[in-house]
């Protein structure tokens, strides 16, 4: 799903700031809100939506300064990215919606879950953590690869973004070409410098440890890449700790772009976890 495509159906919020870009696919069964991680669009959730909108109505967003959505002045704060994600769920009108959240749109989603716990029907965080200076640095391979997907040319940039979402037997196995095809649909070009250092503030500053406690009655899935350089599976399993009641998903073969190497694996995960929280809550 290119630009173009996903800008065809997509909706903006307006309440007087600033204005998110949204999309709905689907229309029947319980609502399902996908938050996206650092400057990166809403349409890279292309796998989920196809795999999840035959029983679900599937929102997918534009965090504020990616894609269509307005810029802002930063540095950001999860709170600030909670609310825009609350906003598109005002906007459509949905009171409660399954939130899942991967790398640091997992972060909006915490955020979202115990600022709005009547909002969330289930929660899946996906390769993120709480917080805290132990969960900051990645290994050092994956602060490199990162680091050299912000700079440099297209294609270098390119190299190094599948090299930090995606582990070396995947790469060995996948067609190159087509990968980078697809991510080039999926990601566009990167958003402005300002908006990646204004979201990585938000990042940096995220902290949620003491607080996941007051979400033990929530469902909640969490999905814990094995190969992933960018955000220590170790982290994941601290997550866990904090929230014991979660069912765990171990992916061990699988990197940080979890959603796009592993969409079947993942899809289905989803769909039960959602049919098992709305097996115990009241039809939305």
């Amino acid at each position: 799903m290119d630009a173009a495509t996903w800008r065809q159906r997509a909706r903006y919020t307006d309440d007087g700031g600033v204005a998110i870009a949204y999309r709905v696919d689907g229309d029947d069964g319980a609502p399902v809100l996908l938050i996206m991680g650092l400057a990166m669009p809403g349409r890279a959730w292309q796998r989920q939506v196809e795999g999840l909108a035959h029983l679900h109505p599937v929102a997918t967003f534009d965090n504020r300064g990616v894609g269509d959505s307005g810029r802002a002045r930063g540095p950001y704060t999860m709170a600030q990215l909670a609310d825009d994600a609350r906003r598109v769920l005002d906007a459509l009108g949905w009171p409660t919606a399954h939130v899942v959240g991967v790398s640091m749109g997992g972060m909006v989603a915490q955020e979202l879950a115990l600022g709005s716990r009547d909002r969330v029907r289930s929660l899946t965080l996906i390769a993120t953590h709480a917080g805290g200076l132990r969960a900051l640095p990645p290994h050092a391979l994956g602060l490199l690869r990162f680091a050299k997907a912000q700079v440099g040319g297209r294609a270098a940039r390119g190299q190094a973004l599948e090299e930090l979402l995606f582990p070396r037997p995947y790469l060995e196995r996948c067609d190159r070409a087509a990968l980078r095809r697809t991510l080039t649909d999926d990601l566009g070009d990167p958003p402005p410098a300002a908006t990646r250092t204004a979201q990585l503030a938000a990042v940096l500053r995220h902290r949620t440890r003491e607080r996941l406690a007051r979400l033990s009655d929530l469902p909640t899935l969490l999905v814990r890449p094995g190969l992933d350089v960018l955000v220590r599976p170790s982290e994941v399993d601290r997550l866990h700790r904090l929230l014991p009641h979660a069912r765990l998903l171990r992916l061990d073969d699988a990197g940080h772009g979890v959603i796009r190497q592993s969409p079947e694996r993942l899809n289905l995960a989803l769909m039960e976890h959602f049919s098992a929280a709305d097996g115990a809550l009241p039809a939305p």
